[in-house]
């Protein structure tokens, strides 16, 4: 009977059925792909078009003009400071970002009741709107009846006008940033820290290691990939960043924080030029994927085979 039972297992039907177990159907796949076609792709399809389109406001037919939008795009000085800005605000985002949700979201990994409870508090700030956030900090750092005109002077800014300064208006952006999503990036790696396998960690307190040399030596070596995740998303997410421009600076004083999501903004819906900011938008996307792939490239992410590192 043993045998009969091998057989009818290691049969080809028996075999191929076995094969599909754990791959669900193709046909799961069709209402997302649907949902990303009709919000992602045709969009993005049409912005590319838009940006060979010159002196569209946004009514009537675009009218093609080749490539004027992305001849003006690479001689447009606003354009270049805006990419530095962009690029500080992405280093300082990434630079303050990582390291706070990476030591949090180790503590957190614990089994302890408290740090359930703490996480749960740590995550009160990514459930608050962008927009409430942004006019919640905007009022804490007027410098007129906001607490900025206490923290003013303790981080430099002995007016109080933290804002109002061109650095500090780029840190400010970057810190309420923060303080929004650290949150979300935290509990990435509270679960990337649960997956570690805890003999790793016997095998090395036998070895006479402390905490500090099994923090660098396993948890770091073991969460690369969950690091790399966490930074392609921090990147992409300052790149684009819109919102809390907006509403807390509106790229000023003067453009010092004006990022190129704001300025395509400002070139759309002030300037009515939707074919620049189109090229805007488009140029962009094009950063923003190819920064990921370079990352995903080498970090080794790609060559990842098991989400249960070590086993």
């Amino acid at each position: 009977m043993v045998q009969d039972a091998r057989e009818a297992a290691t049969a080809p039907g028996r075999r191929s059925a076995a094969a599909r177990v754990g791959r669900p159907s193709p046909g799961w796949a069709v209402p997302g792909v649907l949902f990303f076609a009709v919000f992602a792709v045709v969009p993005m399809v049409y912005a590319v078009y838009l940006s060979f389109c010159g002196n569209w406001g946004g009514l009537g037919t675009p009218q093609f003009s080749g490539l004027s939008n992305w001849t003006r795009l690479f001689q447009d000085s606003d354009v270049r400071q805006a990419t530095v800005t962009t690029v500080v605000l992405t280093v300082l985002s990434w630079a303050f970002q990582t390291p706070v949700a990476l030591l949090l979201g180790v503590w957190a990994a614990g089994r302890e009741r408290n740090r359930a409870v703490l996480s749960a508090v740590f995550f009160i700030p990514l459930v608050l709107s962008t927009t409430a956030i942004a006019l919640l900090f905007k009022a804490i750092l007027d410098p007129n009846f906001g607490l900025a005109t206490t923290i003013g002077p303790w981080i430099g800014f002995p007016d109080g006008n933290i804002i109002g300064s061109p650095n500090g208006a780029l840190i400010a952006v970057a810190f309420v940033g923060g303080w929004q999503f650290i949150p979300f990036h935290t509990l990435i790696y509270q679960g990337g820290a649960r997956q570690i396998p805890e003999v790793l960690y016997q095998a090395a307190s036998i070895d006479g290691c402390g905490r500090w040399r099994q923090f660098f030596h396993i948890t770091l070596p073991q969460l690369r990939h969950t690091i790399t995740t966490s930074s392609v998303l921090i990147i992409v997410g300052s790149l684009t960043s819109f919102e809390t421009v907006f509403l807390l600076t509106q790229g000023g004083p003067g453009t010092s924080s004006t990022t190129l999501s704001y300025g395509m903004y400002r070139e759309a819906f002030q300037g009515f030029d939707f074919g620049y900011a189109s090229a805007l938008g488009t140029a962009l996307v094009v950063v923003s994927t190819l920064l990921s792939l370079l990352m995903v490239k080498f970090s080794g992410f790609g060559s990842m085979r098991s989400t249960r590192e070590g086993m």
